[in-house]
């Protein structure tokens, strides 16, 4: 995660380089959501179905802007899912998998999916919300008494709707890390909050709207608390094997790597250092908030299931739809653990995005069932990458 796990817009999170940062930059906030050089392999090809012999004969729009994050903006790679609107899925890619040998993007490869981890955590509270275990109005202190206490914080004024809608005022421990200090150590949930209260609240709760991570994390520790279960193993009983998503998985701790085919993540530490190889990694500091791992189909699967009623009842998913904006110039607007995004055509997606060190995730599902979801292999570190990752899914969702 740059210093962040940054989130949907272009992510709010992610940071550019050393210190993490609570991202709401002009474009990230636009965006929820920085780094590199890279060079133009050959043009991606499109999924190999039928329907794509008529797609190589134009260029495909989707195509046309992944060839410009490599090209243009010097991302090392791109890889997109797109499910249309004719239901059809086509697979893109464009860049290069692996910068010191050359080799190919793997087709649907599995990525860091920074805070897109969010949504999985959020769906696990609004499911024990649904079965009375919990309640989206009890305060932190109901479940974790005692915990959340600092300057100006106080556990028993934060409810876990504060939690999942990022209007608690808890500050961002991301803030406070260093990428590289921290890339091959394995940190403890309980550690992560303590950084965030040695630092004063950003507001009384219910106020304004902030990213931070440290939300999540605290809604990561109310669930272990209510099912005596450990989050990942929650996250994949209740979500991943449900669903199907078969390349989906929370690094279990001391997994540094990427199981299955994947890109090469590429960073800058500090954005104006040179560009490093940074795959590995102990994903740890992003845990409830950012750990998983994940593919652009499995991301569009599991959203397409949440949108579509599969995973929460009415009244549960109608809660995570519900929508505050996160202010600045942005159209984007935040629910628990959700967001929507106004599309160039008409109507809104749904999702929510990630960045992490190495890997930005962007896209989301519509009403009607188009899907799209946008990786590459680095945090774009100029607006202008932002803003292109963003078109891709605009592009995608409304080709």
């Amino acid at each position: 995660m740059r210093t962040q796990i940054r989130q949907a817009p272009s992510s709010p999170t992610g940071q550019r380089g050393g210190k993490r940062r609570r991202a709401v930059s002009a474009v990230a906030a636009a965006a929820f959501g920085v780094m590199t050089a890279g060079v133009l392999a050959p043009p991606a090809a499109l999924a190999a179905d039928p329907a794509t012999a008529s797609a190589r004969a134009r260029p495909d729009v989707v195509q046309q802007v992944l060839n410009t994050l490599v090209r243009d903006d010097g991302l090392p790679a791109a890889l997109a899912s797109v499910k249309g609107r004719d239901g059809r899925t086509r697979t893109y890619t464009a860049g290069t998998g692996d910068l010191a040998t050359g080799s190919k993007v793997p087709r649907d490869g599995q990525v860091r999916i920074g805070s897109n981890t969010k949504t999985f955590t959020a769906v696990v509270v609004l499911q024990l919300v649904a079965e009375g275990k919990l309640g989206l109005d009890d305060f932190v202190d109901t479940h974790l008494p005692g915990l959340v206490r600092g300057e100006g914080i106080d556990g028993s004024t934060i409810t876990v709707r504060h939690l999942l809608q990022h209007t608690s005022g808890l500050p961002e421990y991301g803030n406070h890390l260093d990428d590289d200090e921290i890339r091959y150590r394995y940190v403890e949930p309980r550690d992560l909050i303590d950084i965030a209260l040695r630092y004063p609240a950003d507001a009384a709760p219910g106020k304004v709207w902030g990213y931070s991570n440290t939300n999540y994390v605290l809604a990561g520790l109310i669930v272990q608390k209510v099912t005596g279960r450990p989050l990942a193993e929650e996250i994949d009983r209740r979500i991943v094997k449900p669903v199907g998503l078969r390349h989906t998985y929370f690094p279990a701790p001391g997994d540094m790597t990427i199981r299955e085919p994947h890109p090469k993540g590429y960073h800058r530490n500090p954005t104006d250092g040179p560009l490093r190889e940074y795959t590995e990694m102990d994903p740890s500091w992003g845990w409830a908030a950012g750990q998983l791992i994940s593919t652009n189909s499995d991301l569009n699967r599991f959203f397409g299931a949440l949108l579509g009623g599969e995973l929460l009842p009415d009244a549960q998913l109608a809660e995570m739809r519900t929508t505050v904006p996160v202010g600045g110039p942005s159209d984007l607007r935040y629910g628990l653990g959700l967001t929507s995004r106004a599309l160039s055509c008409g109507g809104v997606y749904w999702g929510h995005g990630g960045d992490i060190a190495g890997y930005e995730t962007r896209g989301g599902v519509t009403d009607d069932g188009r899907a799209a979801n946008v990786a590459v292999t680095g945090v774009p570190w100029t607006d202008a990458g932002t803003k292109h990752v963003l078109e891709a899914v605009d592009k995608a969702l409304c080709g």
